[in-house]
């Protein structure tokens, strides 16, 4: 959870915005409480606690394994080697919002819960929307995503973007796709399950990757697909209701915000292996200083201003922690 400090400026408790200083704190505490609760980002993205300017993501690659070494035998030397690595700098966001001393002599309670709340509401929202403009930008295949005046790179670890259909092996192996054409079905869902199973890693080595999540943007003919899919445990199709093997196995994880930053008229899906990416970072989300609030007095218009500060970034590092389908002009699953 992203902390949020406070800080008040000298004089302020001994002024006439004293009373309103504890009521503006709680609201804000309160409802960033919340949000942290109900953010879709902690479910996608690893997140990681900077205690630096920037934090480089690598990867190791597997062992080769035990040999036959026979009666009295050597022992043979086995080794790992330094997969790609991926740079990510922290990003300074800032925003602020003002009390004026009328508003408070009057103690007009409306305005002085409206604002706080516009204000953490409004943080909140961009972290939400920058984790939805970075994965939207992937799934259109942009190389950068724009953002709140910032520009931040859609590639992985590899150099090649997020969504790709010949991800390259550091050490052996050949090209590998995670980009597919095929809409949302059972089949699709079945398929792209075993794709993912079968992804290698840089040494040309079996990973242990094993998808639990579906994430969607909020579109109703996809909502109705996935949950058709995967919601019953009896397969309607079957003329005996043969056994849905799909049935209990799915988080699916609804992304309103996600709607915005995909192409119109589209219905992409993406797979996700939670535990891949959490264990080896494949989306990640850098969380340096988190929301730091100064309330201070201005001399010339005697408001009350309260001042925001957080340092956070996002980015991608191992793309075989997810896969999107249902692009056009991408790989066909079958």
């Amino acid at each position: 959870m992203a902390n949020i400090t406070f800080s008040e400026g000298s004089g302020v408790n001994g002024s006439v915005f004293g009373n309103s200083q504890t009521g503006v704190r709680m609201i804000i505490e309160r409802k960033g409480e919340q949000f942290e609760q109900e953010s879709v980002i902690n479910r996608i993205f690893k997140r990681d606690k900077s205690t630096h300017w920037a934090e480089k993501y690598t990867s190791l690659t597997a062992m080769e394994g035990f040999q036959v070494a026979g009666e009295n035998g050597a022992y043979p030397t086995d080794g790992q080697e330094e997969g790609f690595s991926k740079v990510l700098e922290a990003v300074t966001w800032k925003d602020s919002f003002s009390l004026s001393r009328e508003i408070v002599e009057d103690a007009k309670s409306i305005d002085l819960r409206k604002k706080p709340l516009g204000f953490i509401t409004a943080y909140h929202r961009t972290r939400e929307k920058l984790g939805a403009a970075l994965l939207g930008g992937a799934i259109k295949g942009d190389a950068a995503a724009s953002y709140a005046g910032g520009s931040f790179s859609l590639k992985c670890a590899d150099g090649q973007n997020l969504f790709y259909s010949a991800h390259p092996a550091k050490i052996k192996g050949a090209t590998q796709c995670n980009l597919w054409s095929d809409a949302f079905s059972a089949d699709a869902l079945g398929m792209l399950e075993v794709k993912m199973q079968n992804t290698r890693g840089d040494n040309d080595e079996i990973l242990d990757v094993a998808p639990d999540t579906i994430l969607i943007p909020n579109i109703h003919s996809l909502k109705k697909a996935v949950f058709a899919a995967i919601g019953a445990d009896k397969d309607p199709d079957t003329a005996n209701n043969g056994f849905n093997y799909q049935f209990g196995r799915w988080n699916v994880i609804v992304w309103p915000y996600l709607n915005q930053f995909i192409t119109a008229d589209t219905s992409p899906w993406l797979l996700m292996d939670s535990r891949y990416n959490e264990e080896y970072g494949g989306l990640i989300w850098l969380d340096r200083v988190g929301l730091d609030v100064k309330s201070t007095i201005d001399e010339n218009t005697d408001a009350n201003v309260w001042r925001g500060y957080a340092r956070f970034t996002a980015g991608f590092h191992d793309w075989r922690a997810v896969h999107c389908a249902g692009v056009s002009g991408a790989t066909d699953l079958s």
